[in-house]
Formats: C-alpha cells, structure tokens, sequence
C-alpha cells in the first residue's frame, strides 16, 4: 500500500514528473535488462547530487528499502527489486546524474552516479585516453559506477577489474545514521550538502587534490595475470583484494562519485587471428604470451567453433549496425529495442520477442558479413583466437606464433579483418540470447555462467558427463582467454529443469577450483561466499540498500552492539549523527 505522505515528500524534492508510482510506470526500473523483476513502492529519478541525498534522507527517516540503480544493464539481476521484502522498496535511478569531470589533462576522472563508459569514451579521445572498458560494455550504454560497484572486468589484458580507492558515498550505520563519506581524496567541504553542491556545479580542479596513496586502479593486475603457476584465478568479483568501500559494494552504499584512472589511447595496434585444433598448444601459446611479452598484449578473445557459426547467424545484424553506424549509435539503438520490446511484449496478440524474430528475418536476406579468411579458418580449426597488440611488438609475436601454433595456424589481419574479428566476438555475447528468443519451441532457457579459471589450469576447455550433456542443445564457449576468464553460454533443450543444470554445473567448477562469477557479480542468480556476504555486513549493518543480494537475507537487522566504523577518516573525527560527514 502506497504511502501518500512519503510520496509526496520525494516529489517536493524532485517534481511529479520524476516520481513513478504506478506499475506501468515503474516497470522499466523494476525490471533487469535480461531477466528478473520485483515489485516497489515508487522509482524515484534525482536530477543531482543533493536531491540524491534527500532522497536517502527520507528513505531512512521512513524505514525504506534502498535499490540504487544506474543503467541497468546486468546480467544477475543485482539492480532490480527480486522477490518479497519485509519493508516497501524504492528504486532510486541515477541516470540522470551523469556528469564526468576530466582531471589533470584526462589522466584521471571523478563521475557521478549516471555517467556512462560510453559517455567517457567520447570525452576522453581529446586528450588521447580512453576508459578502463571500451567496445562491449560501453556500447549498451553501461554506467561507469555500475563497473566499479561489481568489480566488473573487461577484454583488456593489462587493466584487470576496474577498481577504485576514492569516492563518495553515503552509508547507513549501524545505529540507524545516515553519513556521506568522503574519500574522494579532494577538499570539497564539511557538510553533505557543501560537499555535494560543489559536485554537482563542477566545482572541483586538479588545485582540490589532497596527497594520498590510495588506488584509483588495479595496477598491480599485470603481475598478477603474468604468474602462470598460480592456483587461484587472476581476478574474480569477490576477491578480498578488490573489495573496498564503493568497489565490490554491489548497491549495499550509495555512491555518489568515484575517481578513477585512465589509460593511454593505442594508436596503430595490430591484430592476428589464430586457429588451432589443440587446447594444449592453446595453453602454451598463452604462458609465453604472457610470460615473454613486455607489455602484455592488449586482449586476447578466445571463440569455439560452435559460438563461431551462432554469432555468425545470431550476432549478424549486430556486427553490422556497428560496421555500418559506428559505436556512436548503438546506445541509442538498445535503448530503442528495449522500449519496444517492453511495448509489444504487453501486447497479447503479438509473437514474444518480436523486435528478435524481425530482425533474424531480415538478415537471412543479407549477403555473408565475415571475411573469407576467417570463414576459411572457421573450417579448418575448432579453436579461434583474435590477438590485438602494440604497433612495436609485431616481431616478437609473430616469433611465438610461428613456434606455437606454427606458420600456418595464423594470419595478420588487415584493417577490414581485423574490425570484423572484433566484432564478431563483441556479437558473439548476445546471440545465445537472440537464439532462445527465436527458437522458444526448442529451448527451455538461456544458461549464462562467466568463469575465472585457475591461472595454472590446463585443462581449461570444458568436458560435461553425459547426466549434463543430455539436456544442453547447444554450448557456447567464448573469453578472455590469457586472464582465464571464460563466458559459457548453453542453450537448455525444452522441458529439462534450468536451475537443476545450473547446480550441476557449479558443482563441477566448485571441483576445478574456478571462481564465479568472475565479471558480472553474484546478483540474485548467485550465492554470496562467506567473506563476500561479511564484506555486505560490513558496508550495511541494517541491510537497508538492496538487501538479499547474493541470496543473503533480505530482513532488516537491528543490531544492539556499538556502531560499526567502516572507513578510517581522511580528516576529521567520525560524525555518527544522521545526515553528518566524515570527511
């Protein structure tokens, strides 16, 4: 039951236009971009960093769940209601609060909430950098906090999972205070509203730094993927050294702004395209790629054969938008197929999937998009990979490719080919998702599972028992192969038990020592580890900001003991009175 007086404080903060309270109108915010939903009170959007404050203010001061919500555009559900609470739910969307402010000539960036990698992609290229994610993420208009706050990785071989030290946040303690932390390492104030009103005007230079030795990066990523004989995996979300404050937090603080590192633009990289019929000679070529080469390659995305012909058919009309429109439109173009798809979808006369089904039609009638040298390869080899690296370190790859694979297990792509490569490997991660919609007679569900591998493993390519094998009708296998981080996709065949698969499957990577999910964080389709859900403790005491992530407990906690002080303060003593700043 709608609460009249808590509705009609949020809109005397942000206007009626921007508080949904209906089903109708909340369902865009109530639903994940690939599946679950949940229902809320109300979706509330703040147009700046201070009504996102008084938002928070109101939401504690009447004992609300607290859903922060960026884009939206996850794979585990995490950024949606999921299921029955014990208290009404609000969904609060930072979309529009997608300021970016550029620091120290693009060396270093501060976003709000909203701020997207795309977004960041663009005002980067002046200054000759570029984002911790680019071409994936960033083209379905993914935001930058949702990155760090799921400690979300990428193809990049030398960045890691994109991880921060430094932000902004507010955090609901342990005595039932609201506090706005600052550790953004800058001087902006004492008081929320100060700190935050200057935030949000853009009143903030690189004069404004205070010296610090916290990370804005995970810069010691590079040694960590280059120890080959490891037994754990080189990064996943949950590991303790890059849980902290806002990155890992998983919705559990609100966070305001983060700071981050950027990166040198590459200029004149050049990409091969490999093929093998050998996992072992696969795993070799990857120990002298990264024991042997300085720098690291700049990715190294490893396709199946299998994943090869689907993207080929199912990923087509992706690839091509891209080739023809650029990565400019593509935001755009998902955003568009979103509301359609939630418009026809209500439509109960209209075919499920009807924007998929169109579009699969369409491209049966356009002519072949890959080149004739990867079809060639796609014939001759079950195992393909798409190595990008620096302009000066084309000798010293080829020597490793002509000892490995052997001289005729790879070729340097020209600037087409080499486009079309990436593409088709950036196509190749929604069409497993495009296949179940168009075929919903043959397949039950969609099972997405995105692993880190041991970094010493082998025996890296999967092998499933025959009590498994017999309800997949087909499996997609697809990664970043030298950080050992794998996306299997596997379509099941109609009438067999997803969840029942889906058990199965972990308890054979529990057996080969894998981590997961290893770039999409638990959400609500994973359970939290022990140390993942002590992090979650941690940050929120009262399980009050997007309880029952990772299958935690979604009841509100009224702990008796003394509050818990998280975070050391930059500056000042801790303030533990409601709507204080520890600076």
């Amino acid at each position: 039951m709608t609460d009249h007086h808590f509705i009609k404080q949020l809109t005397s903060i942000v206007g009626g236009k921007f508080v949904h309270t209906s089903a109708s109108a909340t369902a865009r915010f109530r639903k994940g971009w690939r599946s679950g939903e949940g229902e809320a009170e109300a979706a509330v959007e703040p147009g700046n960093l201070v009504e996102l404050w008084r938002i928070l203010q109101t939401c504690v001061e009447h004992d609300r769940v607290i859903i922060m919500q960026a884009a939206n555009t996850g794979l585990t559900e995490g950024s949606a209601p999921n299921g029955e609470y014990d208290r009404p739910v609000v969904v609060i969307s930072t979309l529009r609060l997608n300021k970016i402010h550029v620091l120290d000539e693009g060396r270093q960036i501060v976003s709000h909430p909203g701020g997207t990698l795309f977004k960041l992609e663009k005002l980067l290229e002046p200054y000759g950098r570029q984002p911790h994610s680019v071409i994936g993420s960033s083209c379905i208009g993914a935001s930058i906090m949702g990155g760090v706050c799921n400690n979300s990785g990428g193809a990049l071989v030398r960045r890691g999972p994109v991880y921060t030290e430094l932000s902004v946040y507010a955090q609901k303690r342990n005595d039932g205070s609201l506090v706005l932390v600052n550790h953004l390492g800058m001087d902006l104030g004492n008081e929320p509203e100060e700190i935050l009103g200057r935030l949000d005007r853009g009143e903030i230079s690189d004069a404004d730094f205070q010296p610090t030795d916290k990370r804005a990066s995970d810069d010691s990523y590079a040694d960590r993927v280059r120890d080959v004989d490891a037994n754990t995996p080189a990064r996943f979300n949950a590991d303790p050294r890059t849980l902290h404050e806002a990155s890992g937090c998983a919705g559990k603080l609100a966070v305001f702004a983060v700071r981050l590192d950027t990166f040198p633009l590459e200029t004149g990289e050049k990409v091969y395209y490999v093929g093998t019929n050998s996992t072992a000679d696969l795993s070799a070529l990857r120990r002298r790629l990264l024991t042997e080469m300085d720098p690291l390659p700049i990715s190294a995305e490893y396709l199946h054969r299998d994943i090869f012909d689907i993207a080929r058919v199912y990923g087509k009309d992706t690839l091509l938008l891209i080739h023809w429109l650029g990565t400019d439109a593509l935001p755009a173009i998902f955003k568009l197929k979103g509301q359609m798809d939630g418009v026809f979808d209500r439509i109960p006369i209209l075919p499920k999937n009807l924007i998929d089904r169109t579009m699969q039609l369409v491209t049966r009638v356009v002519p072949e998009a890959l080149p004739k040298r990867m079809l060639q390869y796609r014939e001759r080899f079950e195992h393909h990979l798409i190595l990008k690296v620096s302009a000066g370190q084309l000798a010293q790859t080829e020597a490793i490719l002509n000892d490995v694979p052997g001289k005729d297990g790879w070729f340097l792509c020209d600037a087409a080919e080499a486009k079309k490569a990436l593409l088709h490997r950036f196509a190749a991660a929604g069409a497993a998702a495009r296949y179940g919609a168009v075929h919903p007679g043959k397949v039950e569900d969609i099972l997405a599972l995105d692993i880190a591998l041991r970094r010493n493993d082998e025996e890296w390519f999967e092998e499933l028992p025959e009590e498994i094998e017999r309800d997949i009708l087909i499996k997609l296998y697809y990664g970043h192969f030298l950080c050992h981080v794998f996306h299997q996709d596997y379509a099941i065949r109609k009438g067999a038990d997803p969840k029942a698969v889906k058990n199965k499957m972990l308890e054979l990577l529990d057996r080969r020592g894998a981590e997961y999910p290893a770039e999409h964080n638990v959400g609500h389709l994973y359970a939290a580890k022990p140390q993942l859900a002590a992090f979650y403790e941690e940050l929120d005491p009262t399980n009050s900001f997007n309880p029952g992530i990772g299958k935690t407990s979604k009841q509100q906690r009224r702990p008796e003991a003394p509050p818990v002080v998280l975070a050391e303060n930059d500056s000042s003593t801790d303030s533990q009175t409601r709507g204080g700043a520890v600076t």
